[in-house]
């Protein structure tokens, strides 16, 4: 994943509101009114919340007559998912190394 979208990603995702939006998106397609209706908030700045998640890649609209539905697009999640297992895998070896290093030294000095 390139280094812009994946600030994006992060970006949208550290939101409250953001990641509710998402969480309401779980149960699938829905309209922009739907999505506002937990929020104490207008539509407008709903909208605003929708533009950044859409711009991130995290979900994706589709005009139908007068409504806009949401949808969730996975694709950026699952890269930024990616992302977060490599480094976590990465992490996690470097740990056991200065964790069998201490080991080994401590057994060195008994």
């Amino acid at each position: 994943m390139n280094q812009d979208h994946l600030d994006l990603v992060f970006g949208a995702l550290s939101d409250a509101t953001r990641r509710g939006i998402l969480a309401q998106l779980s149960a699938g397609e829905t309209n922009v009114s739907a999505l506002a209706a937990p929020y104490q908030m207008s539509q407008p700045a709903v909208s605003k919340h929708l533009r950044v998640l859409e711009k991130a890649g995290l979900i994706r609209r589709e005009r139908r007559g007068r409504e806009n539905f949401v949808a969730v697009n996975t694709v950026r999640a699952e890269e930024a998912r990616d992302w977060i297992a490599h480094y976590t895998q990465f992490w996690k070896q470097q740990f056991d190394a200065v964790d069998d290093y201490i080991k080994n030294t401590m057994e060195k000095k008994k």
